[in-house]
């Protein structure tokens, strides 16, 4: 019969070493008021018995809690798991987040925050007061949300806003979306497209707006008009669809759209098909996020890969190396780069009159 192995706990190496749980305490999270003959004693008895720390010897110190909490909108995380939409926003967020958290002993934790809610406030409190977090991340649109970031400074707890760039507390950081789509409207351009809309998202969601710059930035230095060319979805498969419609009602000469999100990317490419239009010999169709659905479309979609596993992982890292008075004004970008695929081609002939 094979032998369990038994667990080392803290007090196992406590007893080796004949000096107290606080010592090895302060040993294991690198605190001061420990002779160095008692340090390195301690530190023979954690290599002799394979003791690894857990969270709470770590937080027996009172310092730090080791945890990086992540905070994520619930109604539209809930509703992409529940519809199974193929979204990987959370699995890219804990891949960055996990990885970078478990190389300097931390953990993360993932909790579900209704923006919308009139108790935001008391569910982050709850969360925060039961965690003790050295260190939060918020998603847009918590990111923006002032209840919950004035409620993180008055508690002095650093954190992180990923998709913001306003001053104020907290570590700024974006993804590149300005440059992101203008990088697509430049791309559209040079395969000889005139006419490119744009289905941007919510008007809530700051980086909805700095879509809509790069893309009429891009249309100005190439001498292209943006007027008629824009409709607005909230990201979901159905809102593409109005603003397809929309779109190519009003602009049936359009040989090009960028779609805000990979659900009303699809949509486009499903409105397309209604009417008749190839793509891309028709209609170039370029999308942003690049989860895996997009792989496995008819034809597989051209996309803006935006980088959430290294912006976690960034945010994490910063959180690790600063204090709760550190914040300046600088803003952390971590560019998007433009995955092509076959939703991509060379803008159709004009049609002889």
């Amino acid at each position: 019969m094979a032998r369990v192995r038994k667990t080392v706990t803290i007090r196992d190496v406590a007893e080796d070493a004949g000096v107290s749980l606080q010592t090895v305490s302060r040993v294991v999270n690198g605190g001061p008021n420990v002779r160095p003959q008692l340090r390195d004693k301690v530190r023979a008895s954690i290599e002799r018995l394979g003791y690894v720390p857990s969270l709470a010897a770590q937080r027996m110190s009172g310092s730090r809690s080791y945890i990086i909490l992540a905070i994520n909108d619930r109604e539209r995380t809930l509703a992409d798991w529940r519809e199974r939409r193929g979204t990987d926003w959370v699995d890219q967020m804990l891949l960055g987040g996990i990885l970078t958290c478990s190389q300097h002993g931390y953990r993360m934790m993932v909790e579900l925050v209704d923006t919308h809610s009139d108790h935001v406030e008391r569910e982050l409190g709850a969360a925060l007061s039961a965690l003790q977090p050295d260190g939060v991340i918020l998603t847009p649109p918590h990111s923006e949300n002032r209840l919950i970031t004035q409620l993180l400074a008055e508690r002095g707890i650093p954190f992180a806003r990923i998709g913001s760039n306003v001053t104020g507390p907290g570590i700024a950081l974006t993804m590149g979306d300005e440059g992101a789509a203008h990088l697509a409207t430049m791309r559209l351009s040079e395969l000889g497209h005139r006419r490119i809309g744009m289905i941007a998202g919510p008007s809530q969601y700051s980086l909805s707006g700095w879509r809509i710059d790069g893309w009429k930035r891009a249309l100005a230095e190439v001498g292209l008009s943006s007027e008629g060319l824009l409709e607005r979805g909230d990201f979901g498969y159905e809102s593409g669809t109005r603003a397809a419609q929309a779109l190519l009602d009003r602009n049936p000469d359009l040989t090009a759209i960028i779609a805000s999100s990979d659900q009303m990317a699809l949509a486009v490419l499903e409105v397309a098909r209604d009417r008749g239009l190839r793509v891309p010999r028709d209609l170039s169709l370029i999308s942003f996020d690049n989860t895996p659905i997009v792989r496995f479309s008819q034809p597989p979609l051209s996309a803006i890969d935006q980088p959430i596993a290294e912006t976690v992982s960034r945010a994490v890292e910063q959180l690790i190396a600063r204090e709760p008075d550190g914040d300046d004004d600088a803003v952390i970008e971590v560019a998007a780069g433009l995955v092509e695929r076959a939703s991509t081609a060379p803008a159709p002939a004009p049609a002889r009159a």
